[in-house]
């Protein structure tokens, strides 16, 4: 009897023991789950939460100006911006490529090298003669780790082909106006020396000394007004007063104007322009378009030529002018340089016609104030059209901004 009951309470115990460890298992296992489940939300969202730093991180790298490129220790690509595809007009992935397959620029891979030397290269500058010859300005710094070692690299590109521009147009525009101005000073001198050395004591030759003096003093006159018309016409401080104006009576005042130089080299002037045409521009302005562009033509072309200004209906209600010329024509090289300030197609024979070589460029300025378009046509010794397109009256609108 007490034998039965010992195994029996030996069988319970194993059981109860059995259910114990049974319950703690049941317990580990679900508290194991809960711990996968909260270990993976939290994996989950240290992946959500690194995504969207790196999406902050290349938005804000995206919104920079300066083209962004990183590189790896190996000189790999390891992320590059939107900007920096712009520049280089760039389509294909660079990510994970080295830098002479992705931009096929020995240039780069030698900026690498010295960046790994000097830890930081400023103001290194790369043409790129294939894209319009374009300048880029590229600065370069190291990534180091706490140990000094470098653990690749940050390049940072700037486009400066506008300041490179800027600075060249500057400093041939201070080279031409000096020119421009010692050319006629120096005469001036010349003859002002002259005259004191004792010429003056001869009245013919004093008289014809100071009608050259006269004429270069003109001259110095004519260019210093011109420079501070296309001075005002360039930062905006000529403010237009649009009328209705009548282009046939405008071109018949400009013919008024050059009538005794036109008589000079014998040439006719022809005014083609339909009556009818009225535009809404500024009259003086206008005035002054026509009058270089009627000036230009009887000057470069032919004597005993003809001169001839015609007018038709051109795009979204603005009206094409044109003054037709049968000189010489000009090259196709030099069409769409006519227009720069002291471009001159043939110098020697500009300078025997005078001009301060800046009438091309005031016309386009003021037609571009009026929200026009300038141009020329022009073929080899078949003379040269110089078009120009003024707003018709009906279409106020296309000016009303440019006041």
């Amino acid at each position: 009897m007490w034998s039965i009951i010992a195994c029996l309470s030996t069988g319970l115990g194993i059981l109860a023991c059995r259910l114990w460890w049974r319950r703690r298992y049941v317990e580990s296992e679900r508290r194991l789950a809960e711990f996968k489940q909260a270990a993976s939300i939290y994996r989950e969202e240290q992946e959500s939460e690194s995504l969207r730093r790196e999406a902050h991180l290349q938005a804000l790298i995206n919104s920079m100006i300066e083209g962004f490129l990183l590189v790896n220790s190996e000189g790999r690509i390891q992320a590059v911006n939107d900007s920096l595809l712009r520049l280089f007009n760039i389509k294909h992935e660079l990510i994970g490529k080295t830098l002479m397959e992705g931009f096929r620029l020995r240039e780069l891979p030698e900026l690498n090298e010295r960046v790994a030397r000097e830890i930081r290269v400023r103001g290194v500058e790369i043409e790129l003669l294939g894209l319009d010859h374009r300048t880029i300005e590229v600065n370069a710094s190291a990534i180091l780790n706490e140990a000094k070692q470098q653990q690749g690299a940050i390049f940072t590109f700037h486009d400066t082909t506008r300041l490179k521009n800027l600075e060249n147009t500057r400093r041939e525009f201070v080279a031409n106006v000096s020119h421009e101005l010692r050319t006629p000073l120096t005469l001036i001198k010349g003859f002002v020396e002259t005259l004191l050395d004792g010429a003056k004591n001869d009245p013919v030759v004093a008289t014809r000394f100071l009608q050259t003096i006269d004429k270069h003093t003109d001259r110095l006159t004519f260019l210093i007004d011109d420079l501070l018309t296309i001075s005002k016409l360039e930062s905006a401080q000529i403010v237009l007063n649009p009328v209705p104006i009548d282009i046939f009576s405008a071109v018949e005042r400009a013919f008024d104007d050059l009538q005794t130089k036109a008589a000079e080299r014998q040439t006719t002037l022809i005014n083609s322009v339909d009556k009818q045409f009225r535009c809404w521009v500024d009259g003086d302005r206008i005035q002054q378009v026509l009058f270089n562009l009627v000036e230009n033509a009887i000057k470069y072309g032919r004597v005993d030529g003809k001169v001839r200004v015609v007018a038709k209906l051109g795009r979204d209600q603005f009206l094409d002018i044109s003054v037709n010329d049968d000189g010489p024509g000009i090259p196709a090289e030099s069409k769409e340089r006519v227009f720069e300030r002291f471009y001159r197609i043939d110098r020697a024979r500009s300078r025997d016609q005078g001009g301060t070589g800046l009438g091309l460029s005031i016309v386009k300025h003021i037609v571009q104030s009026h929200g026009g378009e300038v141009w020329v046509e022009s073929n080899l010794g078949q003379g040269s059209s110089f078009h120009f397109t003024a707003p018709l009256v009906n279409n106020v609108s296309a000016v009303g901004n440019q006041n």
